[in-house]
């Protein structure tokens, strides 16, 4: 608030009492003398008036509208605060030490200003000192302090600018809990507890002194095994994971092939492919022991299931059941042991940690990969049904009315059984009993007995659920229902002898394929008893499987150590790659199995080594493209594909 002070000054001379006028000489040499207040014209309400002044520490030329871009935010934002320092003086000092002689002559000269004895110092100084008192100093006046002239003086310190600092880390497992609480149960729980107490009281009684010590020194290893093992927990993820990245930097050129290599020689072979090897999974506890089954998850493309057994059935031993990734080919992800050999598997679709295996014993068990154990969750036994010669096939199959799991096993007994899950048990139910037809016998009493038929292969039709084909060691195939338990749909002479593998085309659904160990695969219309295509191979077959991205590609593995791989639309006559695969002519091809995203294959031979090969791009071929037109893709482009080759193949044989 501003206000403005009028007052009158008049100079007067003290010796003669006039005024001294404004412009003169007087005026400077004269003491001036101010009218008092009570002498102006004022009034008291404008002698009380307070006028009240506010300091302030802030700068008033500090601009107070900077802004600055912010990473975090990704915007420019204005900042709040704006230093207010302003510096009027600095003056940069020194330091000198005492023991230096400029020091010295600092300390010196203090002293004769106090006037202190110079008894201490030395010869030279004291000479110094005598001429100094020749010639004495005229004291300095000093300044006497005002003490009526006060003010309060506040200063600001400098504030340092705020900082963010963030960090990620991973959420806690959270878990939620429900549950009631009334007067009932806690007088319940507390009960519970007292009644442990005095049981406990009750076994310190009874126990001697020896047994004390002895009981101290169990729980100690007890303490002392368990606090290894929860150590040893503790770092199982971060030691796999190191695990990985160790194989991935070993097998740094592997993966690189296996991501990207094409065999630039296919383009100069029209139609022939080549297979490139890249992994090889073994383990030293299965040396000794046969692949015998081989399934991709069908949820981690990565992973696959192995079964260890024996085809030698004079050698019968354990079985071995282990899952490997091809992230880490040096050691298993999973490891469980049986008792007998596993001689089939199949992993659930919808449940991709419950695998089912078939082992030589006539069993079948469910193993749930989310619990480490190395028993199997449910198994069954000779009160439940279980077969009575090996299990060569099992099937998971949709869930039943009441949403139970269930599968499907067939063995060498004759039986065709359904399994399922009903809550902590496996229920068993005889779908079909397979009997060689024309091989019925009269006994001396009058009955008719018939010769078991002895299942080695099966599988369920893509589309119509009740339909499923049926192999047997005598070479026939059976088109069996769900439905019918005393009949079959239709019989095929397929082959003279074993049938070591039968599956449906994944595109084409009249379609399917069949191997014998008498050297042949077979393409069969399930509508035709005749086979649309013969394949001699020259060895027993072991195995065979579709393609999953072509409605005409297939390979098939035999006893030679050589696997074949065809493609119908390419050749109709002979496979496009036919190579060895395995280091040892000795050693004989078991399974094979495509990979259902990436174009690999794997392959198991009866030393428990599994293969994995890359297709050459010969072997993957897709339709060109022409100019102007989209190349058509899709389940319809592959039946016609395949149905086309089927037209000719009937055309061919009503000439004939």
């Amino acid at each position: 608030r501003h206000c403005r002070f009028s007052c009158e000054v008049f100079i007067q001379d003290e010796d003669s009492g006039t005024d001294v006028g404004e412009g003169t000489d007087e005026w400077a040499q004269s003491k001036a003398t101010v009218r008092p207040p009570d002498q102006l014209d004022l009034t008291d309400a404008e002698l009380k008036e307070e006028f009240t002044r506010i300091l302030t520490a802030n700068n008033p030329h500090a601009p107070q509208n900077i802004v600055r871009y912010s990473f975090k935010e990704g915007t420019y934002k204005l900042i709040g605060f704006v230093d207010q320092l302003a510096v009027h003086f600095s003056q940069v000092g020194n330091l000198i030490p005492k023991d230096s002689d400029e020091g010295r002559r600092q300390h010196y000269r203090d002293e004769l200003a106090a006037g202190e004895p110079l008894g201490h110092l030395t010869a030279a100084s004291e000479k110094v000192a005598e001429e100094e008192l020749i010639t004495p100093k005229q004291p300095k006046e000093r300044k006497l302090t005002n003490k009526f002239n006060f003010s309060e003086r506040a200063s600001q310190t400098f504030n340092n600018p705020l900082r963010d600092r963030e960090c990620q880390m991973e959420p806690p497992p959270r878990t939620n809990f429900s549950a009631t609480a009334n007067q009932w149960e806690i007088y319940d729980a507390y009960v519970e507890e007292l009644e442990k107490q005095e049981k406990t009281k009750e076994k310190e009684k009874t126990k001697t002194p020896v047994a004390k010590k002895m009981g101290k020194m169990a729980m100690r290893k007890m303490t002392s095994m368990e606090s290894q093992s929860d150590d040893i927990t503790k770092v199982t993820q971060a030691a796999k994971i190191v695990e990985r990245m160790v194989n991935q930097n070993t097998y740094d050129d592997v993966a690189q092939d296996f991501k990207y290599y094409e065999d630039v020689a296919d383009e100069y072979r029209d139609q022939e492919g080549t297979l490139l090897p890249l992994w090889k999974f073994q383990n030293d506890k299965a040396k000794r022991l046969a692949v015998t089954a081989l399934c991709w998850n069908p949820k981690y493309n990565d992973l696959f299931a192995v079964g260890y057994g024996s085809y030698d059935f004079m050698k019968q031993s354990r079985g071995m059941l282990l899952l490997y990734s091809m992230k880490n080919p040096s050691f298993p992800e999973y490891i469980f042991s049986s008792e007998s050999g596993i001689m089939c598997l199949d992993i659930h679709v919808d449940h991709p940690y419950l695998v089912v295996v078939g082992h030589y014993d006539g069993n079948v068990a469910i193993y749930n990969l989310k619990k480490p154990h190395s028993q199997p969750a449910f198994r069954s036994s000779a009160k439940s049904g279980k077969h009575t010669d090996p299990v060569w096939q099992v099937r998971w199959q949709k869930d039943d009315m009441d949403n139970n799991l269930n599968f499907f096993s067939v063995s060498s007994d004759g039986r065709i059984v359904s399994w399922t899950l009903v809550k902590s048990e496996l229920v068993h139910t005889e779908v079909i009993k397979l009997k060689v037809e024309g091989s019925s016998s009269e006994s001396l009493e009058g009955l008719q007995i018939h010769t078991v038929g002895c299942g080695t292969a099966f599988d369920f039709h893509k589309e119509i659920d009740y339909m499923f084909l049926v192999g047997t060691e005598e070479g026939k195939i059976y088109k069996c229902s769900k439905s019918y338990s005393s009949q079959f749909l239709d019989t095929y002479d397929a082959h003279n002898m074993a049938v070591d593998a039968v599956s449906w085309n994944p595109y084409h659904t009249k379609v399917f394929i069949s191997c014998s160990s008498d050297w042949t695969v077979k393409i069969w219309d399930h509508t035709v008893k005749t086979p649309m295509f013969i394949y001699d191979l020259n060895s027993a077959v072991g195995d065979v499987a579709w393609a999953p991205y072509s409605s005409t590609v297939f390979a098939a593995v035999t006893t030679n150590g050589k696997t074949h791989v065809f493609d119908l639309s390419i050749n109709k006559y002979e496979a496009i790659c036919s190579q060895a695969v395995v280091a040892k002519k000795k050693n004989k091809i078991t399974h094979v199995q495509f990979n259902p995203i990436h174009p690999i294959i794997i392959v198991g031979d009866d030393r428990g080594h599994v293969t994995c090969l890359k297709l050459s791009p010969n072997l993957r071929k897709m339709p060109k493209e022409k100019k102007g037109q989209e190349v058509q893709k899709g389940p319809a482009v592959e039946i016609a594909k395949l149905d086309k080759l089927l037209n000719l193949v009937r055309e061919v044989k009503t000439k004939t």
